[in-house]
């Protein structure tokens, strides 16, 4: 005999923050967020180290899922990330030291990296010592100069799992990004592109 009164006690408290039940508040004064967002895990957002305000801006009803691929966001000062409107990232790492701008209805797949600085320096020797300074246990005498350009990603893109977007890159609206390509350089809007270099393929 069924209980017509009978409702659902929701998920587990260890369990709610793994379905979005966790308290938004609790994001830094500096995080907007739109209307209807949806944020898997208070993972996918953070650490953000910048004093910038805002941070980091997402757009209403975006979704962030972490995808259990630990999928998060790294901002550093004075950096600043801004998400569209009604765009869904599933498992990406951002990595920001001065703009990432997604657009509006914008896909990104699984363990995708979005990073515009190389966050360190390529010379060998200015690496090992930034390597020795950012030591838990080393002792901290500061970074060498680190280079970064914005990274550009219009509206309407779809990017495909295992992707590596790299500092400076514009990619156009409603272009595609096929799995596993490295984007050093501008995407055209409409294209489709694939490989290491990412180049232009037929779609």
């Amino acid at each position: 005999m069924s209980d017509s009164s009978w409702e659902s006690p929701g998920p587990e408290p260890q369990l709610a923050e793994l379905v979005g039940q966790w308290d938004y508040s609790t994001l830094p004064a500096n995080v907007r967020l739109g209307r209807e967002c949806f944020l898997e895990t208070r993972g996918v957002v953070g650490p953000i180290k910048t004093t910038r305000d805002p941070a980091l801006v997402i757009g209403d009803r975006t979704r962030i899922l972490s995808g259990g691929w630990g999928g998060s966001m790294t901002i550093e000062d004075p950096g600043m990330v801004e998400i569209g409107d009604d765009s869904v990232l599933i498992g990406v790492q951002i990595m920001c030291s001065e703009l990432v701008r997604i657009g509006a209805r914008v896909l990104v797949s699984y363990n995708t990296v979005i990073a515009d600085s190389d966050f360190h320096p390529r010379d060998p020797d200015l690496r090992r010592s930034d390597a020795i300074s950012g030591a838990p246990l080393g002792e901290w005498f500061g970074y060498a100069p680190r280079y970064s350009a914005p990274v550009m990603i219009e509206d309407d893109v779809t990017i495909g799992i295992n992707t590596l977007i790299l500092k400076g890159t514009k990619i156009g609206r409603g272009a595609t990004v096929l799995a596993g390509s490295v984007v050093t350089a501008d995407v055209a809007s409409g294209a489709s592109v694939q490989g290491n270099p990412a180049r232009q393929v037929e779609p």
